[in-house]
């Protein structure tokens, strides 16, 4: 047989042809297809591994042991150029100024703070120093060091945007510095010096007054998690009085209300009562939308201002990384802040950020297969990839830790089934009508939320460089 010279015109090809081509066979085939595809469709894993609770009357409320405020939280800047100033109401977050309610004094005291650079290496305080200064910090990070049992230095904490220390400047314990407070990055710092705290409670009768108490609950009895105490006698002999007690509740516990992810489909009848061979065009339609909501529901489910995971970490369960980049260090951190951890969730370059920290020290995370799909462990504990996680234009992101499950007072996804038309478990479409113009209308809707139980079922951590090489 003569071979066909691709070269030759078409026509002249359709002449020498001696067999049927595939374009006139495909006529009387029929084709095999795949159903739709979707590039947007990811493992989902959070929405996988939560439990979830049935939520009646679409509200959700967290009982909790009554915890009593102590003021620790992160403090918030605002900038111009590049001069830094501390809101004053903020100041409250400083733990002497819990309950000081006077904002014109709080407006003074945050005029009078000094603004300081740092470049790394540079020293905050020194430990033996006199410690006569409050330090705020507005940008970078700061490493907390001490003297360990054998006389090794050690890093007790790290510090960074809106943390602080000092307190004691306040509240006159002008003694010596217990820790060195070195600048690991660029850092800037707001400063208030002993002698400007000195010249305000001399003004301010108020002020002289509350920065006597460091907390508005002093003297209550407390454990370490700031819960008020259960009176316990232990290590007795005898038959010596045992103490009373109970156990009390917060009196104004937090409600989560199911939120919701809802859009319209639209098919046109023709479409539907015509084009259904082999596949259904409205199942497919409808199939693709839902993947959609889901992939909206994770998102909403880390990224909420209101119940999202990255919002609603407690102040206390966020740490932050020592050099940068994710280091095995770091995790094991992350790790001991909680019992029972079920599992970590990072952005698929952190993970990769994470693999080569450990690879450069000679250790390699396990792997495992994990719901049939291998995945990284570190000790032992799955690390989850989810893209949902953002990644900042600064190349920083962040990884979560978390114990799950009612029973272990952990993380619970909240959604409520058996709503009316129900497609998925807390997910419905609802039939809206056809309009003049033959399109039919669907109401697609998820609902959902999630709660963190006690605060340390939740842990992150904050400014995770993943670009670093």
């Amino acid at each position: 047989m003569t071979a066909i010279d691709p070269a030759l015109p078409l026509d002249e090809i359709e002449r020498t042809r001696q067999s049927l081509g595939t374009a006139a066979a495909r006529n009387l085939a029929t084709t095999t297809k795949s159903a739709p595809q979707m590039q947007a469709i990811s493992a989902r894993w959070l929405l996988r591994e939560l439990p979830w609770v049935q939520t009646q009357a679409g509200t959700y409320r967290v009982n909790r042991r009554l915890t009593y405020a102590v003021g620790d939280g992160r403090i918030t800047f605002t900038s111009t150029g590049s001069d830094i100033r501390v809101i004053p109401q903020e100041l409250r977050e400083v733990p002497a100024l819990r309950a000081f309610e006077d904002d014109d004094v709080l407006t003074a005291l945050a005029n009078r703070f000094v603004q300081r650079e740092f470049t790394p290496g540079d020293l905050l305080v020194q430990r033996g120093d006199r410690a006569e200064e409050l330090f705020l910090v507005a940008h970078g990070k700061v490493d907390k060091i001490g003297e360990g049992e054998y006389g090794n230095q050690t890093v007790l904490d790290v510090l960074a945007d809106g943390d602080h220390f000092g307190n004691g400047v306040l509240t006159g314990e002008t003694e010596q510095w217990a820790f060195t407070a070195r600048a690991v990055t660029p850092v800037i710092a707001l400063v208030l010096p002993w002698e400007t705290v000195q010249q305000l409670r001399d003004e301010n009768s108020p002020l002289r007054a509350i920065v006597h108490s460091t907390t508005r609950t002093r003297g209550l009895p407390q454990n370490k998690h700031g819960e008020a105490s259960i009176e316990i006698a232990s290590g007795h002999e005898g038959e010596a009085p045992l103490p009373g007690t109970f156990v009390d509740y917060e009196l104004a516990p937090r409600e989560y209300e199911l939120s919701v992810a809802q859009t319209v489909l639209r098919v046109h009848s023709r479409v539907a009562d015509l084009y259904n061979k082999p596949m259904n065009q409205t199942e497919q339609q409808l199939r693709l939308t839902v993947e959609a909501l889901r992939e909206r529901q994770e998102f909403e489910m880390v990224n909420n201002r209101d119940f999202g995971l990255l919002h609603n970490a407690d102040l206390k369960q966020r740490i932050h990384t020592r050099t940068g980049p994710p280091t095995p260090d770091d995790l094991d951190e992350l790790l001991s802040r909680r019992r029972k951890t079920a599992f970590l969730l990072a952005h698929p370059r952190a993970i990769a950020a994470f693999g080569r920290e450990a690879t450069k020290r000679g250790v390699y995370p396990g792997v495992e297969n994990h719901n049939g799909t291998m995945v990284t462990t570190w000790r032992g504990v799955p690390l989850l990839p989810c893209d949902k996680i953002p990644v900042t234009a600064q190349g920083t992101s962040s990884i979560l830790a978390m114990r799950v499950g009612e029973q272990d007072s952990g993380v619970v996804g909240l959604h409520q089934t058996g709503i009316p038309d129900e497609f998925q478990p807390g997910l419905n479409a609802r039939f809206m009508g056809i309009n003049e113009l033959g399109v039919i209308s669907y109401l697609v809707s998820a609902y959902y939320s999630v709660a963190v139980l006690v605060p340390d079922a939740l842990g992150i951590l904050e400014h995770v460089e993943v670009g670093r090489e």
